[in-house]
């Protein structure tokens, strides 16, 4: 276990250190009393029956002398029974704290590490989600946890059991018997260097297992996110295929550690029913012989007995301690991510002033630059549009205007201040960014609208929606305001999503509001209110439009062009549409689109007339 790992299990350990120090202490006395009636027994059997020498030390042998005085055999009988009961029900009692006291200790432990997954995901960097698989991150919060808990609840303290045990055992066999003792643990060492090649062995299949068990649940997590998507290109018997494959894939890494522990349980079987034989068949001879006595026997075999179910269950303990060490480990692994942090001295400042982008270059992970040397300002207050080809960068204007990502060359400041310098909460709160596919949560519509700002009044968030051209919808929807949009909004049009993500962000009341394509599902007509109610909105709001649709972008007081991740031409729509260039290019193509539309308007509409 690497110096990372034993921090965290200590930390899980430390939480709760007051329960698992009871739960320690309550096995030691659990093992402590198992281990006396067998001595009680082996007392009755040679003192009181055999007349040989108490074995207790004094002065227990004492007060065992005085039970059995004037021959009376009933009362030492009597006294090794109440004791015998007293003995299990005080090994009950410590049994069920030591059960309890685990339990809650295991499930704080598991509902931190939950927490603390959560809060640490959160906390990383957007360049993290944008690699990492969802399904996996889930398994690693979940299933991965729950297999630590496990652990912590039933293994911990067998642990404490088994060498506590083995310890006591020979402690007590030894001075009896030297030979009987050696023959009874005989079959130890063989055991444990088993043990040893079963852990490591089960240790790399239990990875492999669990790495399967995350790509099943991402592949299923993909395919319930993309529902709409499956259905619509009639891909759901590929999809089913696909999952099968990942099913199998696990069923047969699961199976290949099972096929591990039956043969490390069949071993330690075997062996530990040799031991018991042996045990036996050696003191029947030395108590033939004359060597021990008939209690010496019952403690021997008492003993044996008591010690075969820890060594068995030592393969438990290493088959799922190993399985833990795994899920201990995938869970370091997301931890040891570095959490995105705020510079020293990070500010909060005003970010109502220019944005300015100068030198600006960028390049995602091993790829080539998707911004070179990119500069151009936007006065505050100003509406800039942003027009490109795929691939040109215009997205990633907006994520990094947000600190999405870092540039690897150049700086953006926004009113003379250095975005690297300004906490990242403070700016993303003031940066407002609706998205082409924008996310909602499986709540009603009206909280999905205030999450934005949870403390907005209601005549807030309906002017929003109004000024979105959400409002007529919401109140022609099935329940009006409360009506649940289903989780990632799927009982909305991609227009309403839009349009509500659109109403969500405008109750943020931000310095700089940049609308990244989110107007491509909604009708150029319902376009045209939004823009205009968004120009009324935002007089001293600093806006950027990207989009593909120039009736989106001709009102802007400027419009950028990107090509290749540098800027080839700026100007106004008119400036832009007069001289040669992209710009240029595209609005021709739009425009001939848009002529053809109203070519085969009014015959449609008469055909309508006449139905």
């Amino acid at each position: 276990m690497n110096k990372s790992k034993k921090r965290l299990l200590r930390r899980l350990l430390a939480a709760d250190w007051r329960l698992f120090t009871g739960a320690a202490l309550c096995t030691v006395a659990s093992v402590f009393l198992g281990f006396m009636t067998p001595a009680v027994l082996a007392e009755v059997l040679d003192h009181y029956l055999a007349g040989m020498p108490s074995r207790l030390p004094p002065p227990f042998d004492g007060w065992a002398a005085a039970l059995g005085q004037g021959g009376n055999i009933l009362m030492p009988l009597v006294g090794a029974g109440v004791l015998i009961v007293l003995i299990s029900l005080l090994n009950g009692v410590a049994s069920f704290y030591k059960g309890r006291w685990t339990a809650m200790a295991s499930e704080n432990a598991a509902t931190t590490l939950r927490e603390k997954l959560y809060r640490h995901i959160q906390a990383l960097p957007f360049s993290y989600h944008s690699k990492a698989s969802t399904g996996d991150l889930v398994q690693r919060c979940t299933s991965d946890v729950d297999t630590v808990r496990r652990f912590l609840s039933f293994h911990l303290m067998n642990i404490i059991t088994t060498a506590l045990m083995v310890g006591i055992a020979l402690v007590l066999m030894l001075p009896i018997s030297l030979k009987i003792t050696l023959v009874s643990l005989s079959s130890a060492p063989l055991l444990v260097a088993f043990s040893m090649v079963f852990f490591k062995r089960v240790i790399a299949s239990f990875r492999k297992a669990e790495e399967a068990d995350g790509k099943l649940s991402a592949v299923l997590q993909e395919n319930l996110t993309g529902v709409r998507v499956v259905r619509a290109f009639g891909q759901a018997q590929k999809e089913i295929e696909r999952y099968d494959e990942a099913n199998l894939d696990q069923r047969d890494k699961y199976i290949a550690s099972v096929h591990l522990e039956a043969g490390y349980w069949g071993l330690s079987d075997a062996l530990s029913s040799l031991q018991i034989v042996l045990t036996l068949v050696m003191c029947i001879f030395e108590a033939i012989a004359g060597r021990i006595s008939v209690g010496d026997m019952v403690v021997f075999t008492s003993y044996v007995s008591m010690l075969v179910g820890p060594i068995r269950q030592l393969g438990r303990i290493l088959s799922d301690g190993g399985r833990s060490m795994v899920a201990l480990e995938r869970i370091d692994e997301v931890l040891r991510e570095k959490e995105e942090e705020d510079l020293p001295g990070a500010t909060a400042p005003d970010l109502s002033g220019d944005i300015v982008f100068d030198q600006v270059s960028f390049r995602y992970d091993g790829g080539q630059d998707v911004l070179s040397g990119l500069s151009f300002t936007v006065k505050a207050g100003e509406t800039v549009a942003v027009l490109g080809p795929t691939g040109s960068g215009k997205s990633t204007i907006a994520l990094l205007l947000q600190r999405m990502y870092k540039p690897q060359s150049g700086r953006i400041t926004i009113g003379g201040h250095d975005i690297s310098q300004v906490a990242r909460h403070h700016l993303r709160g003031r940066v407002g960014l609706i998205l082409q596919e924008p996310f909602l949560y499986s709540k009603t519509i009206y909280e999905n609208l205030r999450i934005a700002a949870p403390q907005a009044p209601r005549e807030a968030v309906e002017q929003a929606a109004r000024d979105a051209q959400a409002y007529d919808f919401i109140q022609e929807s099935e329940k009006g305001w409360d009506t649940l949009v289903g989780e990632r909004g799927v009982t909305l049009s991609g227009g309403q999503k839009q349009r509500a993500a659109i109403a969500r962000t405008l109750l943020k009341d931000s310095d700089i509001l940049i609308f990244d394509d989110s107007l491509s599902a909604v009708d150029t007509q319902t376009d045209a209110r939004i823009r205009k109610a968004l120009k009324e909105r935002r007089r001293g709001i600093t806006t950027i439009i990207i989009s593909h649709r120039i009736l989106t972008l001709k009102e802007a007081d400027r419009i950028l062009v990107l090509e290749d991740g540098r800027l080839v031409d700026e100007g106004s729509h008119e400036a832009l549409i007069s001289r040669p260039g992209l710009y240029q290019r595209i609005n021709s193509i739009q425009a001939g689109l848009a002529e053809e539309t109203e070519a085969l308007a009014p015959p449609a509409a008469a055909e309508r007339n006449v139905r």
